[in-house]
């Protein structure tokens, strides 16, 4: 009778340590020009939005300045 050194709780998972196929995978497809050039202007369109949004968003990002007079109203200058 199979003994197992351990317990596994499904059968298959312990065969499949032992399977090995023998059925080789196809060969990947080769790419076409239009899919090159569409992945490309994919990336090319995704490295530009962050790009932008970081020099957009950099301004927002800086420490505002203290104006040189104090925000006050005129009513309390007069006091």
């Amino acid at each position: 009778m199979f003994r197992r050194s351990e317990p596994v709780p499904f059968a298959f998972v312990a065969e499949a340590d032992r399977f090995r196929s023998n059925v080789t995978p196809p060969p990947r497809e080769r790419l076409g020009m239009a899919q090159i050039a569409a992945r490309s202007l994919v990336g090319l369109t995704v490295v530009a939005g962050l790009v932008g949004s970081l020099l957009f968003g950099m301004p927002a990002l800086q420490p505002h300045q203290a104006p040189a007079k104090s925000q006050q109203s005129d009513a309390s200058e007069g006091r």
